[in-house]
């Protein structure tokens, strides 16, 4: 089986050897055939097609290793981009190999490197996070089991949680330096480096947000440890302001005392602290 990358969006992506698998293959196994068919076809490629995603991948994915087991050579595609990222490709890969096939990458685009390698965040350590879960307090939890990571964070986000995502990022992480990815190597692609209250920001001004979205965040300092849980257990240094103003302190007052609490020059707590969440 050949584990197959194919373009993020603009389809001069693809190479030369990608082409000439998908080609030679008996099957091409892809998580939406609508989606892989007019990439197949503007190449004048006409192998068959079956689908392959995550509500049929349990038969689906004994058929698949069936041919593969008959000696036909199949090629797993995703929609976009490398196979096995936060889809279930990876799966049919661990079954396969368990099985005792060849499984052999034919490499080539991936978001989670695209974004990382135009961001300028640190990429010598990273942790892919893939999505964070839709429900705001399960996501919210997910992003504290973040918050000391050192390694730049990256993730992916639909264009309609983003928003929410970006406000509990903020919350949860601090207001740290962040890099936005949408619609990587497409027509309206767009790339935006600032912090994640400035990505937040920009997009909530948009009548709509479309597309496929990465986002790249800078991982924890020293400094933002020392930000997270001084006060009540968990508590973030946005959350504690907030309670602070949320209990008749004056905004000067909160900032004051959360300077002594968290060890921090009170211009940093203005820095982090985002003006609506302390009044």
């Amino acid at each position: 089986m050949f584990v197959v990358a194919t373009p993020l969006g603009n389809r001069g992506d693809l190479s030369p050897r990608a082409l000439d698998t998908l080609r030679q293959v008996a099957l091409v196994a892809c998580e939406d055939t609508r989606r892989t068919g007019p990439l197949l076809r503007a190449s004048g490629i006409t192998t068959p097609t079956t689908s392959f995603f995550e509500h049929n991948e349990r038969f689906k994915g004994e058929a698949i290793l069936d041919a593969l087991r008959n000696g036909k050579d199949v090629a797993l595609v995703s929609d976009a981009g490398t196979p096995g990222i936060s889809d279930p490709g990876y799966r049919l890969v661990r079954d396969a190999r368990a099985a005792g096939l060849a499984v052999l990458p034919v490499p080539g685009p991936s978001a989670v490197v695209t974004a990382l390698s135009v961001s300028g965040l640190p990429t010598d350590r990273f942790l892919f996070v893939g999505f964070l879960p839709p429900r705001a307090r399960a996501r919210q939890s997910a992003i504290a089991e973040l918050r000391d990571v050192r390694a730049t964070l990256v993730l992916y986000e639909s264009p309609v949680r983003v928003l929410a995502c970006l406000s509990d990022l903020v919350e949860g992480l601090g207001d740290r330096e962040a890099f936005l990815c949408r619609e990587a190597t497409k027509v309206h692609e767009e790339y935006r480096r600032g912090r994640l209250s400035e990505l937040r920001d920009a997009l909530a001004g948009r009548e709509r947000v479309r597309g496929e979205i990465v986002l790249v965040i800078g991982g924890a300092s020293p400094e933002d440890q020392a930000i997270q849980g001084a006060g009540e257990p968990g508590e973030s240094l946005v959350s504690f302001v907030a309670r602070l103003v949320a209990e008749g302190r004056t905004r000067r007052e909160a900032a004051k005392e959360a300077a002594r609490v968290y060890g921090l020059a009170a211009r940093e707590v203005y820095r982090v602290t985002l003006p609506e969440k302390v009044g």
